[in-house]
């Protein structure tokens, strides 16, 4: 059953974040904590997101933005080692509010309502006509960079700022989609060496024994889901992107604001 729950989830979320650029750490990781410590979820998740970045940099390299690419990736692996070091001394930190949903019961935390509300004012510049006619400076683009690495490290939600800074910047989708898995799969390898040294020293849980079955799967399973989502690249129009970004951006943010995510 946690197999199939996990895999299933994973070759969806996969499929869809291929042309949103984020989505899948997020989605995926109360998938993990529904069958794991929330500690060894986060690190599960991030050894999923890491080899599905890297994976996807495989199967669409050459679409790449090499430009974007060094202006974004440079500061955002830099943030990401700050915000990984930053998540080995917080593991464990007291949220600001508790609430139930159902049986559901959310935790806001400061970093989670911080992301979540960032993440909402972006989701405005994607989904209202007025504003999605702004473009942010290019200069800005390492200012982008160092927040979403940051946060990446941090809490690991880095595709969504991201996406908000990459989005306006009228890439074609495969561009777009090779840009944003190159970066993501740098700040993963910076994010995944902290984390790798924490466990070691035995300041941050991670996943142990039959749960590496589990990691796994998953992997596998987003594969796939990229595999599919490449096939679909080519009927995508930026347009599209755009709203389906804005979309999820305002999910992912309400949900990190309110600690549902």
């Amino acid at each position: 059953m946690m197999l199939a729950v996990i895999g299933a989830v994973a070759f969806g979320v996969s499929l869809l974040t291929l042309f949103s650029g984020f989505g899948l750490g997020t989605l995926l990781m109360p998938v993990f904590a529904l069958f794991f410590p929330v500690e060894t979820a986060v690190a599960a998740t991030a050894v999923v997101h890491g080899a599905n970045s890297f994976f996807k940099v495989g199967i669409l390299g050459r679409e790449i933005d090499r430009s974007v690419l060094v202006r974004f990736g440079v500061p955002a692996v830099l943030a990401a080692l700050i915000g990984a070091w930053l998540l080995t001394r917080l593991s464990g930190q007291a949220p600001l509010l508790r609430w139930q949903l159902g049986e559901r019961i959310a935790e806001v935390t400061p970093v989670g309502l911080v992301m979540g509300l960032l993440i909402l004012g972006f989701a405005a510049f994607e989904l209202v006509p007025a504003l999605r006619e702004l473009r942010a400076p290019t200069r800005y683009l390492p200012l982008g960079g160092a927040l979403s690495g940051f946060f990446g490290g941090l809490s690991g939600h880095q595709g969504a700022l991201r996406a908000a800074f990459l989005t306006p910047l009228g890439l074609t989708p495969p561009t777009f989609a090779a840009t944003q898995a190159a970066l993501a799969a740098l700040v993963d390898l910076s994010r995944l060496a902290v984390y790798a040294a924490g466990f070691f020293a035995g300041t941050l849980a991670g996943p142990v024994g039959g749960q590496w079955t589990a990691v796994v799967a998953g992997s596998l399973a987003a594969f796939a889901g990229a595999l599919v989502g490449k096939r679909l690249l080519g009927k995508a129009t930026m347009d599209g992107v755009r709203a389906l970004t804005g979309v999820l951006l305002l999910i992912v943010g309400a949900g990190l604001a309110s600690g549902l995510l």
